[in-house]
């Protein structure tokens, strides 16, 4: 089961360079772009991952993917927050949501998603694995 945790990690870790957001005439955005401490707490979350794979430690990898998903929630979230209050500027709430729905999200999210929920369910498969030899 380390082996599909570490897979996990490297999804998460390849997924925030992937592209997450395409705004239009800007371009694609990956973690970096979008925000540089998210980028950063991503990636110090996936450096105890880490430390938890190399130690046997299956509950620290649930634990810490379950906070890489709850960062990737917040930070969708966060996204179309601040898509909405970009265009706050314009007088209807239903311009500022047409113009906000612009901003799409990118096939990056899926990876991220997937190598934290292969993280936690791998996690969980090593304890199992524990009982059954004792």
């Amino acid at each position: 089961m380390k082996n599909i945790q570490l897979l996990g990690l490297l999804l998460v870790v390849v997924g925030s360079f992937l592209p997450l957001v395409h705004v239009p005439v800007i371009g694609n955005w990956n973690y970096w772009k979008l925000d540089h401490y998210l980028a950063i707490t991503c990636w110090i979350f996936a450096a105890c991952a880490v430390f938890g794979i190399v130690n046997n430690n299956a509950k620290m990898v649930r634990f810490f993917g379950v906070l890489l998903i709850l960062l990737f929630a917040f930070t969708l979230a966060a996204v179309k927050m601040q898509s909405l209050q970009y265009f706050s500027f314009l007088p209807f709430r239903s311009w500022q949501e047409a113009f906000a729905g612009v901003v799409k999200l990118k096939w990056g999210w899926g990876v991220e998603f997937l190598g934290a929920i292969l993280m936690i369910i791998a996690g969980g498969n090593n304890n199992l694995n524990k009982r059954k030899q004792l």
